[in-house]
């Protein structure tokens, strides 16, 4: 039965609960390997709330961009170290609406955006409208604003939120206009800032934080806003002195938590963060927290669900043993290194940031050579992930790793850390390992969906980790450390209490009691289950914030 979405519609009739209209704007989602046009966490997050807003029958649409390029295809040099690759996507699975709004960027008041939907029946999500400026009619330079997703120069990222913001809300408004408008993080600011003007009032507007990080806070000079379309008309200098955050600077954050209704923050530590680094604005929202969650339908692999759920130990391990042999299929493939799924096998695998230390475990040479080389507890250590493109200090750890690792049999570092790889990693892998500096990983989801996966948390006492820890019983939990500490010394202590964990519990549990392990697993599961499966935050999302 096909749909008309050129009206706001749904396949289905919302259920009476989740009845309210609501527009979620994200400038990244990881629904699909095929829909390649997320970079990481935020894109996995909004992935698996836009399946489970449908699989509840919430009336609920997401608005984003179709990127040209995506993110960046990551393949390898001569030498095996990080090349990024743009190359062109088409998406063939998607409709064009045939709507087409206009919005002015600097100066051109003619730039045309399409909006594409990605029908629920396709992957299982409610409709996605995907926003386009490569439009015949547009110049040059406006087809190449929806070409890269967290474009390097300054001044296209500003057009792409006017293009996802502005544009965003008049496909909206072209759709029937909707009843709460949801930021999902501050790209896509000029959506309030229109809707403001169109006299949609503060109560219609919500907001997420996403990041204590200084980079996902952006501020930018406001007069180079203003000059440029940004906030949907040009503002006197009364109007913008009551926008900037001081001096001539506007504040993406501050801004939105000053329109929006209410705002929240992605896990319980980083509800307490949030409040304490935005007290000083005057006129903010309430922050509640609403901690992260990964679609539990989507990335359980169904056989460890079944063994899970009749709670059969030895179909459980020897599932788990199917699925590290898949997993060291892609080792082989990428490394010609074989292998063995005996023995532990540890991952460390997201987006590259320097906060998440991927490289934590070569803070203390001697003791790594100790680990990959110890006969009686073997390991297997894989890394994998995208740095930002233009992130030297990222790419050169990545590279790091792959010559510390390049001739050693048990380590590996993989390419194309995307949504099957990211699926291949937590399915096949022992232990999860999350390394963040404390208080400056918000939330952190991949670690949810490797533990639906028998694949225990091996993690500092960060993001969304302390609403889920027995310590010993569903994961193991570095010490927490005073986050003022000196980044060196924080570094260095982490270190030596992960060499701690690894080696006086972790490989010890493995190998000597692998029954208490796969309680571990099983604990693992119930805990995780309920409270971290993104059915419960969709829920949460209509009751606490909209």
């Amino acid at each position: 039965m096909s749909h008309d979405y050129t009206t706001w519609n749904h396949p289905y009739t919302p259920t009476k609960k989740y009845g309210k209209r609501i527009a979620y704007f994200s400038m990244e989602f990881a629904i699909d390997q095929a829909l390649k046009i997320y970079s990481g966490g935020l894109g996995f997050l909004s992935g698996s709330h836009m399946r489970s807003a449908f699989s509840l029958k919430q009336n609920m649409i997401g608005i984003g961009m179709l990127w040209k390029y995506g993110y960046y295809d990551q393949s390898r040099n001569e030498d095996q170290t990080l090349k990024p690759q743009f190359v062109e996507k088409t998406h063939n699975f998607m409709s064009d609406t045939g709507i087409e709004v206009k919005v002015a960027i600097n100066g051109n008041k003619n730039v045309k955006v399409r909006a594409y939907v990605l029908q629920p029946e396709i992957f299982g999500t409610v409709p996605l409208y995907l926003l386009s400026t490569d439009v015949e009619g547009n110049d040059f330079l406006s087809r190449t604003i929806t070409n890269y997703l967290y474009d390097a120069n300054e001044v296209t990222r500003i057009a792409q939120s006017i293009v996802l913001g502005i544009g965003g809300a008049k496909v909206v408004e072209a759709l029937g206009g909707a009843e709460v408008y949801h930021l999902n993080e501050g790209h896509a600011l000029p959506a309030f800032y229109y809707l403001r003007d169109k006299g949609v009032s503060r109560e219609q507007l919500a907001f997420t934080t996403h990041t204590p990080e200084k980079a996902g806070n952006t501020e930018r000079n406001i007069y180079e806003l203003n000059h440029f379309g940004f906030f949907g008309r040009t503002l006197s200098d009364t109007e913008l002195k009551k926008e900037s955050a001081g001096g001539d600077r506007l504040s993406y954050t501050v801004s939105a938590l000053k329109m929006a209704k209410k705002a929240n923050a992605v896990s319980k530590l980083h509800g307490k963060v949030a409040k304490d680094m935005w007290k000083s604005v005057q006129d903010s929202c309430d922050i509640v927290p609403i901690t992260n969650a990964q679609n539990l339908e989507f990335w359980q692999d169904t056989k460890l669900r079944k063994a899970w759920k009749s709670s059969n130990g030895s179909a459980f391990a020897k599932r788990k043993l199917e699925l590290k042999n898949q997993l060291f299929k892609t080792v082989l493939d990428q490394t010609g290194k074989i292998f063995d799924p005996n023995v532990l096998t540890i991952v460390w695998a997201r987006r590259f940031a320097g906060y998440k230390r991927a490289d934590i475990l070569l803070y203390d040479r001697d003791r790594f050579e100790k680990l990959i080389n110890n006969p009686k507890y073997p390991v297997q250590i894989i890394w994998a992930g995208k740095p930002y493109p233009q992130d030297y200090y990222a790419i050169d750890t990545f590279n790091t790793l792959v010559h510390t690792t390049k001739y050693a049999k048990n380590l590996a570092v993989l390419t194309g850390y995307e949504m099957e790889l990211s699926r291949l990693l937590k399915q096949g892998s022992d232990v999860w390992l999350n390394t963040p500096r404390i208080t400056r990983e918000a939330s952190g989801t991949s670690g949810m969906s490797a533990a639906f996966n028998g694949s225990l948390n091996v993690s500092t006492d960060d993001g969304w980790i302390p609403e889920f820890k027995k310590n010993g019983k569903n994961s193991f939990v570095l010490p927490a450390l005073d986050h003022r500490l000196p980044v060196e010394e924080q570094d260095q202590r982490d270190c030596a209490h992960l060499y701690d964990i690894l080696e006086k519990k972790v490989l010890k549990t493995y190998y000597d009691t692998p029954e208490k392990w796969q309680q571990m697993l099983f604990k693992a599961l119930d805990d995780v289950a309920p409270d971290f499966s993104s059915d419960r935050m969709a829920k949460q999302y209509y009751e606490e914030l909209y």
